[in-house]
């Protein structure tokens, strides 16, 4: 399973975490607005607050006395649902979602000065449509998208807090993208390198071609993000080049479409605001957050999915006994003691920092004074235990959740819906600008 930041690469692709798929979507609605169906009503301007008078006097409050209006700042992320969730996914990703949504950063934040209250909204994807941009197994991705649904509430995320869904639930992620194909230059895509590099794997594995969706999926991943409007995402700096391309084609799009009066005319047919389809997303370049797991077999490079010797991951779903067989077959290497950021012993680094990450709370410190001088023979059987006591009650929790159906299936409707009524008003904007017929 791959990170996808909305900006999410090939996880939304590539890798990087609440990278690859985080985006902050500011926006104002009336705190006492109620959803409406018509698009003039669900459009209306956020600087108006209709049901002000109204509530004061209901209030008993004089009629100047208006409530607060709402921001809100969205947060999308998601992971391809294609091969094992692993340690290295949890730990460099999804820990962090769940510790971000239980933030107290995260509560209502009330300015008496602007008269303003921020709020937050979770949304948490399962990014089946990139799954399907390399070559994949029918009858496994059905039952691989729900087992990583429940896996991310088995890891700690609320349904209550917030909305999980899966992508392909949502139809303005597929038809937004093939509105952004056709106004998107071909150069554009032929430059990116994760798809040169992706291109260049799969011929050196013997395919003679690779999908029309390899070539495209970073446009996929730029639907995903302007449809939650946000604008700013934070990624690694190896997802920057497909945040820049949201950028562009943001301003080609806007430059091409949403411009004259003509555009008014057409906004105005679909009763939507005259303004920009799109908001141009900016970079927040993070470092490399949450624990950096690497593959059990080669210290040099991360843990993935990806690699054929499942012997170099540890799954999150894995048996204990299976968990300490891969944790005792491991590469080391012949020093006696542990030590951590030594350039030569990336394997010592690797594991310590396995097991800090499965122990939160600890520190490098504390770790080195217990383990430092230890062997090899005598850390391993330690590290596995703490790795296996950190997963029981997760596994356990999975266990619940695929055993109700019912309710996994109402949480991912739940999630969908919610997605849907932000992303259909975007989606209906690009409409309206590249002069399709309103819907009736």
């Amino acid at each position: 399973m791959k990170v996808t930041t909305l900006a999410m690469a090939s996880l939304l692709s590539a890798s990087a975490v609440l990278t690859r798929c985080a985006a902050f979507a500011p926006s104002f609605t009336p705190r006492a607005a109620a959803r409406v169906p018509s698009s003039s009503a669900r459009w209306m301007s956020t600087e108006v607050d209709a049901a002000a008078s109204a509530s004061a006097a209901a209030n008993g409050e004089a009629e100047s006395t208006k409530p607060p209006r709402i921001r809100t700042r969205r947060i999308l992320s998601g992971v391809q649902p294609t091969g094992s969730l692993h340690l290295g996914n949890y730990l460099g990703a999804i820990r962090q979602w769940v510790d971000f949504q239980n933030s107290p950063e995260m509560a209502p934040v009330f300015d008496p000065e602007t008269n303003v209250e921020t709020r937050t909204e979770n949304f948490f994807c399962v990014v089946d449509l990139h799954a399907i941009t390399m070559p994949h197994d029918p009858r496994e991705l059905g039952e691989s998208t729900k087992a990583s649904a429940a896996l991310y509430i088995a890891a700690g995320i609320d349904p209550e807090q917030s909305k999980v869904f899966v992508q392909s639930h949502v139809p303005a992620h597929a038809e937004l993208a093939w509105l952004l194909n056709c106004a998107t230059p071909m150069n554009w895509l032929e430059r990116m390198i994760q798809y040169k590099e992706k291109k260049a794997k799969a011929e050196s594995g013997g395919s003679d071609s690779v999908g029309v969706g390899l070539f495209t999926y970073p446009i996929l991943m730029a639907a995903d993000i302007l449809l939650y409007q946000a604008d700013r995402v934070p990624v690694g700096e190896d997802q920057r080049q497909h945040l820049e391309l949201a950028r562009d084609v943001v301003r080609r799009f806007n430059d091409q479409y949403c411009k004259g009066a003509q555009f008014k005319k057409r906004c105005k047919a679909a009763g939507i605001p005259s303004r920009p389809a799109f908001t141009e997303p900016e970079a927040m370049i993070v470092k490399q957050g949450g624990a950096r797991i690497m593959s059990l077999t080669d210290g040099r490079s991360k843990m993935s999915k990806s690699d054929p010797n499942d012997g170099s991951r540890i799954n999150i779903l894995d048996e204990p006994a299976l968990i300490r067989s891969k944790i005792k077959k491991c590469k080391t290497d012949d020093v006696v003691g542990l030590e951590w950021d030594n350039p030569e012993r990336p394997e010592s680094t690797n594991l310590l920092s396995i097991y800090q990450a499965v122990q939160p709370g600890r520190t490098r410190e504390d770790i080195l004074e217990e383990v430092g001088e230890m062997s090899w023979g005598t850390f391993k059987p330690l590290l596995a235990d703490a790795v296996v006591a950190h997963l029981e009650p997760m596994q356990k929790r999975y266990a619940e959740v695929r055993a109700d159906e019912e309710y996994l299936n109402g949480v991912l409707r739940d999630g969908a819906d919610a997605a849907d009524a932000i992303a259909g008003k975007t989606l209906e904007a690009a409409r309206a600008a590249m002069g399709f017929t309103p819907r009736g």
